[in-house]
């Protein structure tokens, strides 16, 4: 498939020329990675993706051995926009000689440090994607953005006419233990840390006396169950903490997977920003629970411990974390806690503190120079449109997983790249490039049918938005 460009500017090599490329992702996660395999092929569309890390690294602290991806390999960087990709999950298999034993292997979810090589394979075919680079500063200026980066080769800078935001999320850590966390990181406290650090630190964790964990979805049960089955190896007390009133499988069944379709979206988009925010409060568990096998393997594994004896672990619900210190002279945090059922208050001793509490969007500062190019809702984020604009100006700045308050729990999903690409490849160049499914629920979400999406080319090559958009439908996965 192919386009002409959107952009009056000469192609990069024309003497004289200043380059202005067509767009600018800036970050390159498994989203902005997998826009730029999508833009490889498409004739006259010139695009760079920066990022500041030396080379694609998905999760390292959480590259499990046995831990596998939530979505089937079909959610790939590329196969459910271009099946025929040369960069899709099979072709890596082909290529690196795996594809008959993952077909023996009769497992549709790719491992994750499998996936990790698969994302890096592509990123090494890509001469779009600029690792080694941090975007310091931006401004705008006469229709054009000027990125001030530095580089491999020093201080540069670069042009273009639109941007796309894949900077990804952060590592969240909770208020209450803000004080902790700083005490460790400048040698003043014990060990805590995110599980972003966990593979890193786990030898240092298993030398204490104790250690609890502090969340409630897949992290934080992957990191338990791999703790809980050397705990008799290393003789740790083993703690979970978890605010919510059970260990929550993820809900996966067929119907339930349908809220992943345009429709679904379509229809949460247009609720009230204040019931889209309580929405999303309810439906953690079909994005952030655990999945099924593991919930029951620990429990398995705890009984088969229990022949022996006690097993020193405790998992605690309902607890929410109000508080955390440490104490120098005994060597152990202490944790407040509250049981939100009961209304009791209580605490807990540890040595050490993981903290698996999920991630959370932060606005890059050098956004700080554009702000007025930036359209924003009335608590101060993103006002994000249904084809994933932000800007003030229509399909000039997008955002790849910064949209979970407009467009819902399917945002970080991995299966969601493709079809978010190929409406951001749209809205840039004009064109459905890659062609995208506009109906697959076999469900209703509203009181009625919304209009068939109807869209036209403005004078700029972008695709102005309406009422309807697509989407395609995948299986939940969030940083899995």
């Amino acid at each position: 498939m192919s386009t002409q460009s959107t952009s009056s500017t000469p192609a990069s090599g024309t003497p004289g020329a200043a380059r202005i490329y067509d767009f600018a992702g800036i970050g390159v996660g498994p989203f902005n990675l997998g826009l730029a395999a999508l833009t490889e092929p498409v004739e006259g569309l010139d695009a760079v993706f920066l990022e500041r890390r030396d080379s694609f690294d998905w999760h390292p602290g959480m590259m499990l051995e046995p831990a596998h991806l939530q979505v089937p390999f079909m959610a790939d960087l590329v196969t459910l926009a271009d099946p025929t990709s040369p960069y899709s999950f099979l072709n890596f298999l082909k290529q690196t000689g795996r594809l008959y034993r993952f077909y023996i292997r009769e497992n549709f979810y790719p491992l994750r440090a499998e996936y990790n090589q698969y994302c890096q394979w592509v990123a090494g075919q890509l001469d779009s994607v600029r690792f080694g680079t941090d975007v310091r500063e931006i401004t705008y200026d006469g229709g054009v953005y000027t990125l001030s980066v530095d580089g491999p080769a020093g201080p540069e800078v670069l042009r273009a006419r639109r941007l796309v935001l894949g900077t990804g999320t952060s590592p969240y850590v909770p208020a209450a233990c803000d004080g902790i966390v700083d005490a460790a990181a400048n040698d003043r406290g014990g060990l805590v840390l995110h599980n972003a650090d966990y593979l890193s630190r786990k030898s240092e964790l298993q030398k204490q006396r104790s250690i609890t964990i502090v969340g409630s979805g897949q992290s934080a049960a992957e990191i338990y169950y791999e703790l809980l089955q050397e705990i008799d190896v290393h003789g740790y007390q083993l703690n979970w903490v978890t605010r919510s009133g059970r260990f929550f499988p993820l809900e996966y069944t067929k119907l339930t997977l349908e809220m992943t379709s345009p429709e679904y979206v379509d229809y949460f988009h247009g609720l009230p920003q204040e019931q889209r925010d309580g929405l999303i409060k309810s439906q953690k568990n079909l994005y952030k629970g655990i999945n099924s096998e593991l919930i029951d393997a620990i429990y398995d594994l705890l009984y088969a411990k229990s022949l022996s004896g006690i097993v020193d672990t405790r998992l605690l619900t309902h607890s929410a974390l109000t508080g955390a210190s440490w104490d120098p002279a005994s060597g152990s945090h202490t944790l407040q806690l509250r049981h939100e059922e009961q209304g009791a208050d209580y605490s807990l001793d540890t040595e050490a503190v993981v903290l698996a509490t999920g991630y959370g969007y932060r606005e890059p500062e050098f956004l700080a120079g554009v702000q007025e190019r930036i359209a924003r809702d009335s608590t101060g984020r993103f006002a994000v449109e249904r084809n994933y604009s932000t800007g003030v100006e229509p399909g000039e700045i997008f955002v790849q997983n910064a949209e979970l308050h407009t467009h819902g729990f399917v945002t970080p999903d991995l299966g969601m790249a493709a079809y978010r690409n190929s409406c951001i490849l749209r809205e840039i160049c004009g064109r459905e490039v890659y062609p995208v499914e506009r109906s697959i629920a076999f469900q209703q979400f509203g009181v009625q049918e919304q209009p068939e999406f109807q869209a036209g080319v403005r004078e700029t090559g972008v695709r102005e938005t309406g009422v309807r958009e697509t989407a395609i439908a995948e299986p939940l996965g969030v940083h899995a």
